[in-house]
């Protein structure tokens, strides 16, 4: 029987959710894609979870890609029906109710950095790259690459990194907004850690408040967003997480936080 093709850690309340296929850069497959879908609803549920962190297994990559090989021999509705899958995927991260930290360790391309981009951030060490190679394989993204380019960077930058094709190093994609931190790769694990550790210990009630108000004002109106913001600060003043919040911060002490 083959090894699991993803592999799943929790500790302190932060789930580690890593890609376990490093001989062949962590490329994903429709098992692959099932098997990270599968972990994140089960991620959304756990009430002992209240971060996530995904990474890829190996020195080499984060995510190098879809594989290839499996889709080289797809037809045009199995093409789509991939594309589906892994779109669903995507916003499944991204509608999350917990926030998940991309610990981007090598090379995130195609697939691999739509995955990066379908989280609420993106750690990443200075030896990282990452880029929409798609073109170069008479393709074009299809797990929402062209989309979260756009909203994330630019239109300019959506146009360059998938029209040329050409990956960028961890530097420029942080130029751009794509990636949240850089550091040497020797510290990138530690630095994740250390992120992970502050948001398990902030009110998690607040966390989704602030996904939720951002991934909707991101697909409406200004208005609109304003709106739901406004509804999520009101509901945010019925839980004991704000009282004990707001007392703490009055008391001069450390707010002890218990997700109600």
């Amino acid at each position: 029987m083959s090894e699991a093709p993803v592999s799943i850690h929790t500790r302190d309340a932060i789930r580690t959710i890593t890609v376990q296929r490093p001989e062949k850069l962590n490329a994903l497959n429709r098992q692959t894609l099932e098997a990270l879908d599968a972990a994140f609803t089960e991620a959304a549920q756990a009430d002992d979870v209240r971060v996530v962190i995904l990474t890829g297994a190996g020195p080499k990559a984060f995510v190098a890609g879809a594989d290839i090989a499996e889709m080289n021999a797809l037809t045009p509705v199995q093409g789509r029906d991939f594309s589906l899958l892994g779109q669903r995927l995507m916003r499944r991260i991204e509608r999350l109710n917990k926030p998940v930290i991309a610990m981007v360790n090598g090379f995130a391309l195609g697939g691999g950095m739509e995955l990066a981009m379908a989280c609420h951030l993106r750690i990443a060490a200075d030896s990282a790259k990452v880029g929409q190679p798609e073109i170069n394989l008479g393709l074009l993204p299809g797990f929402g690459g062209t989309q979260r380019l756009l909203r994330l960077a630019s239109r300019a930058a959506a146009l360059e990194l998938c029209l040329l094709g050409a990956p960028i190093d961890a530097l420029r994609a942080q130029q751009l907004g794509l990636v949240n931190r850089v550091v040497p790769a020797a510290e990138l694990e530690a630095e994740t850690l250390k992120v992970a550790t502050q948001l398990a210990g902030a009110a998690p009630l607040a966390l989704r408040g602030i996904l939720d108000a951002i991934n909707v004002g991101g697909e409406c109106g200004i208005e609109e967003g304003l709106e739901y913001e406004s509804a999520q600060f009101g509901l945010a003043f019925s839980t004991q997480d704000m009282r004990e919040g707001t007392s703490a911060f009055l008391e001069r002490r450390k707010p002890e936080f218990k997700n109600c």
